[in-house]
């Protein structure tokens, strides 16, 4: 290897002993002083944790290099997805907007309260204005209780067990999410004038309904639901005993002095609740 010129920096002779650990050889750079080549020095020579001074043929100490397993290594993260990136965005904005749309409803709800929270370049980015966000706002509330219905086993055991999961899963999901509800309740004061605009959403909405005729259909073949039963009025029986422990938390405990919102209560209501609609569908001997 040819010196450095005059007027241009050499690298630090660790650099080539730790190249030289590397290939299990002898130290191959020549050292430049003044111009002139210095002698090889073996690797073997130099001291443990030692290596020669740039500048100086006396030993300095230089720090331990241990040389992990490239499987040990720790890969960098993988960067998200424009896409994710922008899911992520919208559900930022998403749950900022339903505080505020649950806490002053979509007439007493201000674009720039939200903003304050996010920024309303990007409010404005996602959304056209104040009634698309509160669309996304109702959409999103509506999918996340029909997802979380899909999600309930009802394959194992018998039908009953099965409705029974069913109808304690959706008064334990109101309870926990209440900005449903109120949504809901405001969304009827707009005589659903927004949800009339969300496209597909009937659809989404009518698909617990399909779980409901199985389930209905399994307990009529297994003897014990009775002749007759329509999945919608079961599911309009089921949520609204699901709702009304939450629409009515406030007036109910002010007047009977009920905390309906603990998880003794919550899961005493689901119970209930439960008794409640089985007893309605199952066939009288």
């Amino acid at each position: 290897m040819e010196c450095g010129r005059k007027g241009r920096n050499v690298k630090g002779i660790s650099d080539a002993v730790a190249g030289t650990a590397l290939m299990g050889g002898e130290n191959l750079r020549a050292r430049c002083v003044t111009g002139r080549p210095q002698p090889k020095i073996p690797l073997a020579s130099l001291p443990t944790g030692q290596a020669l001074d740039g500048e100086r043929q006396d030993l300095v100490p230089v720090a331990e290099t241990t040389i992990l397993p490239e499987s040990e290594i720790a890969k960098k993260p993988e960067r998200r997805s424009r896409a994710e990136s922008r899911e992520q965005a919208i559900n930022q904005i998403i749950d900022i907007a339903t505080n505020e749309f649950v806490e002053k409803g979509l007439a007493g709800a201000r674009i720039d309260e939200i903003a304050g929270k996010a920024t309303k370049r990007k409010i404005y980015y996602y959304f056209e204005g104040k009634d698309e966000l509160y669309r996304a706002v109702l959409q999103r509330a509506y999918a996340r209780v029909r997802e979380s219905e899909a999600e309930v086993d009802i394959e194992s055991g018998s039908a009953t067990d099965a409705l029974r999961r069913l109808i304690e899963h959706d008064v334990r999901y109101h309870a926990r999410h209440p900005e449903l509800v109120r949504l809901v309740m405001n969304e009827n004061i707009h005589r659903a004038e927004h949800l009339k605009q969300i496209e597909g959403l009937p659809q989404g909405n009518r698909r617990v309904i399909g779980i409901l005729e199985s389930i209905i259909a399994r307990g009529q073949a297994e003897g014990t639901f009775r002749d007759g039963i329509d999945p919608v009025d079961l599911h309009l029986n089921l949520t609204a005993l699901s709702f009304y422990n939450v629409s009515n938390q406030f007036t109910f405990a002010h007047n009977f002095g009920v905390d309906m919102t603990s998880p003794e209560a919550i899961e005493r209501r689901a119970g209930q609740v439960a008794d409640i609609i089985l007893a309605w569908v199952t066939k009288k001997d």
